[in-house]
């Protein structure tokens, strides 16, 4: 059985090891791309795998916990540790990540008032009743039981964020109840008022920093805050940062790749570090992060590719041959090999069969929840995807004013089935003039809410803007309305198999299509979404993620694993009123040029 140790170096059976890592999330693809993935890595010339492990995927229900298909921690683990690699295990509650609510699962909004990342006894008994499921299955993994996890973290850039050492204290006390013995650590910017903030120095939990270049100088500080505290440990960058993540509407964010390798030399000469990303991957479903910038929230794109070493896909960028070489002449005598390739592949194009307005399936796809006053996505539902609130107001036969009273993220307001304003941030609650039809007593209102993504990192994160849908009310006049049936629309599998296409096509309104097609290969692909408007694609019951006409990423990636050979479904959900033709596959990512 092999043992980790820190100490002056990092120690491997007794002795020195850099540790060349790099972060694949298992979460962000399907369990048949591990395999490419690691091997890819090892062949980079690592010895060490990292990943985040996600709470809002393992524990999508308060006490209902799934860890199968691409959740499945311990067969990525095991994998792992096949293929020859060390591994670094960030269990933390909060993992930022780029990834909805930083990893905190959306029921914890439904406990009015809770203070997140604090101890908070509400907060600190929701972690000790999820350690308690997973830490179980993480222990047999550790180095110490003959696994391969040499370290695990206890928070993540806690000190962006906070300065209570109670909380972290409590959290490593908990992680140590439940098993873990390996090496424990933080991670946190380079600079003095974070690592003080963010560490647990004092308790001998390991230091690391998060950065993407001036390697050495960011070394020196690190090395400096150890110092005054009595340790001399190695200088380790856990998040060594080779690209960037994306926001919709902005242009896609690259890195040099020679640039890149110099940095990691210089990286690799004074320490060990951990390449974020190695393998982005995709936020499938609805699980983007956003950013949060002054008032503003700035929704992340679907996909994950991160400029990394690999694409989104899995295919071997310049960039990987580049950090292979800079490798290679700092560490002469790692293992390293031609990477694995990737095949993307056209599966052509089919039209749409069927087609639907959400308005006119909403009662058979979901079943109505009435009340006096609207309630909140948590409230509702499972607090993702979109809420359709439907209301009958009073027809004064006058025109009326009419506005939506606190509501994240993107509000959709429809008038006796007319789109009649889309409000955003800045223009949510702006007051709109409504009239009925001459004939009616009644006017039919639809607010279709949808929750773009709630922030993944600041201040944010207790912010009542995390709580999804309608929290105020939606006024007539100067009075609330009361009334309304809401309608949680998660784009679950019971619900897409409830559609009737045959209740009322309307393209004008929110809409779903259906495309049947055969096929009698399958491969990687990607569905071209650039004659679309903003929506969300479906294959198989397997939510791709969401699409913006707004750029860049102007397509979603489908893995081979998503179809099947012969019979397939994809069903596009639709809401700004395009008509959708057809289906589109391609063999390459497209994307729409925007400019700052």
């Amino acid at each position: 059985m092999q043992t980790f140790e820190i100490k002056e170096d990092f120690l491997l059976d007794g002795k020195p090891i850099k540790l060349i890592s790099g972060a694949i999330h298992y979460f962000r693809m399907t369990p048949a791309q591990w395999e490419d993935s690691l091997y890819n890595l090892k062949a980079l010339g690592a010895n060490t795998v990292e990943t985040y492990i996600p709470w809002n995927i393992h524990e999508p229900i308060e006490g209902s916990y799934d860890f199968e298909g691409l959740k499945n921690i311990e067969a990525f683990v095991t994998l792992a540790k096949q293929i020859g690699l060390m591994v670094i295990l960030r269990p933390s509650v909060y993992i930022c990540a780029e990834w909805e609510f930083g990893g905190l699962p959306a029921w914890l909004l439904k406990e009015k008032g809770i203070r997140l990342r604090s101890t908070d006894p509400r907060f600190m008994a929701k972690i000790r009743q999820y350690f308690s499921v997973l830490i179980p299955r993480l222990v047999p993994l550790q180095i110490t039981q003959g696994g391969p996890v040499i370290m695990m973290q206890v928070e993540n850039e806690y000190g962006s964020y906070g300065m209570e050492k109670a909380y972290l204290r409590q959290t490593k006390q908990l992680m140590e109840e439940f098993g873990i013995d390996v090496p424990l650590f933080t991670s946190d910017g380079a600079w003095e008022e974070v690592l003080d903030a963010g560490t647990l120095i004092e308790d001998d939990v390991f230091v690391t920093g998060n950065f993407g270049s001036h390697s050495k100088e960011n070394a020196i500080v690190m090395r400096n805050f150890m110092e005054r505290h009595g340790k001399k440990w190695p200088i380790m960058c856990m998040e060594y940062w080779d690209g960037w993540f994306n926001r919709w509407n902005e242009p896609i964010i690259k890195r040099d790749g020679s640039d890149l390798a110099a940095e990691v030399k210089a990286m690799l000469e004074v320490g060990s570090l951990n390449l974020y990303m190695f393998h982005g991957g995709t936020n499938f479903g609805f699980y983007n992060g956003c950013s949060a910038r002054g008032a503003l929230d700035l929704p992340q794109v679907t996909s994950y590719d991160y400029d990394a070493l690999l694409t989104e896909a899995g295919e071997p960028t310049e960039k990987y041959y580049h950090v292979q070489r800079a490798i290679k002449e700092v560490c002469p005598d790692v293992w390293q090999a031609e990477p694995r390739k990737k095949v993307l592949t056209n599966l052509g194009s089919y039209p749409v069969n069927a087609s639907v307005s959400l308005f006119a399936t909403k009662d058979k796809m979901i079943k109505a929840q009435q009340t006096m006053y609207p309630l909140s996505m948590e409230e509702a539902g499972d607090g993702y995807g979109y809420m359709l609130y439907s209301a009958n107001l009073k027809n004064y036969f006058h025109e009326n004013k009419l506005k939506v009273i606190e509501a994240s993220d993107r509000v959709q307001i429809y008038i006796d089935g007319e789109h009649k304003a889309t409000q955003y941030q800045e223009t949510v609650g702006e007051e709109l003039t409504i009239s009925g039809q001459v004939a009616q007593k009644e006017i039919s209102l639809d607010v279709l809410v949808e929750n773009l993504g709630r922030v993944n990192y600041g201040f944010k994160l207790n912010s009542p803007t995390q709580s999804k849908g309608i929290r105020g009310g939606i006024m007539q006049d100067i009075h609330f309305h009361q009334g309304y049936q809401q309608y949680p629309l998660t784009l679950s599998e019971e619900q897409l198999q409830a559609i009737d296409y045959a209740a009322g096509k309307a393209p004008q309104q929110p809409s779903f299509y259906q495309v049947k097609l055969e096929l009698n290969d399958i491969g990687d692909t990607f569905i071209d979404c650039s004659s679309y408007g903003k929506g969300v694609i479906v294959v198989n019951g397997i939510n791709l993620g969401r699409y913006w006409d707004i750029g860049p990423n102007q397509s979603l990636y489908c893995p081979q694993e998503f179809l099947k050979k012969g019979l397939n479904e994809v069903v596009i959900f639709e809401t700004e009123g395009k008509e959708i033709k057809e289906v589109v596959f391609s063999e390459q990512p497209i994307y729409k040029k925007v400019t700052d």
